[in-house]
C-alpha cells in the first residue's frame, strides 16, 4: 500500500488568505479542509501576526508533512507587493515553526497543473477544483487557489521527494 502525504498548500494575501489540505495517495488526491485567513484591514503587524497564528493553528490541528505557496508575482503598485511579501512571509514563517519545508510555485505554474493553461482565471480554477476534489462547502476563490497550490506541487514534486525534511 502507498503512503499517504498530506499536503498545506497556501495563497498568500495580506488581507486574505487561502488555505487547502489534500491527502495524496498514488495517484488519488482527496479533499482534507479549505480555510480562509481573514486579517482584516487594521494595523498591519497585527494583520501579520493573524496570519501566523492562523495558519499555526490550521497546521497543529491537520498535521500536514509538507507545504507549498504560490510565489510572489510582480506588480506595478510597489506598495502592494511589499506588503504581499510580508504576508507572505510570516506565512512561510509559520510553516518553518512547525517544521514544514515550503516549495514555492508561481501563478502560472499552478494554473498549468490543474487547468492546463498558465493564462487560467479563478472561474477555470474553481471549476477544476471542484471536480477534482468534490469539496463538501463551496469554496471562496482564495481557498480554492489553495487548494490549486496543494495539487500542484503533488504533481511536481516526486512522491518519494514530496516530503522534505528540515
Amino acid at each position: 500500500m502507498k503512503k499517504t502525504v498530506r499536503i498545506l498548500g497556501v495563497d498568500p494575501g495580506s488581507v486574505k488568505t487561502g488555505v487547502g489540505i489534500i491527502d495524496v495517495q498514488g495517484n488519488h488526491i482527496r479533499h482534507v479542509h479549505h480555510a480562509m485567513i481573514r486579517t482584516g484591514k487594521g494595523e498591519f503587524d497585527e494583520r501579520l501576526h493573524i496570519l501566523f497564528s492562523g495558519l499555526s493553528k490550521i497546521i497543529g490541528a491537520f498535521n500536514p508533512e509538507t507545504a507549498a505557496i504560490e510565489d510572489l508575482f510582480v506588480s506595478k503598485n510597489v506598495s502592494s507587493a511589499l506588503k504581499l511579501g510580508q504576508a507572505r512571509g510570516a506565512l512561510v514563517a509559520a510553516c518553518g515553526f512547525h517544521g514544514l519545508r515550503v516549495a514555492p510555485y508561481s501563478p502560472t505554474t499552478v494554473k498549468q497543473a490543474v487547468v492546463g493553461s498558465g493564462r487560467a482565471d479563478k472561474d477555470q480554477i474553481g471549476y477544476m477544483i471542484r471536480m477534482l476534489l468534490h469539496p463538501p462547502e463551496p469554496c471562496p476563490e482564495d481557498a480554492a487557489d489553495a487548494l490549486a497550490v496543494a495539487i500542484c506541487h503533488a504533481h511536481h514534486a516526486p512522491m518519494q521527494n514530496l516530503v522534505v525534511k528540515k
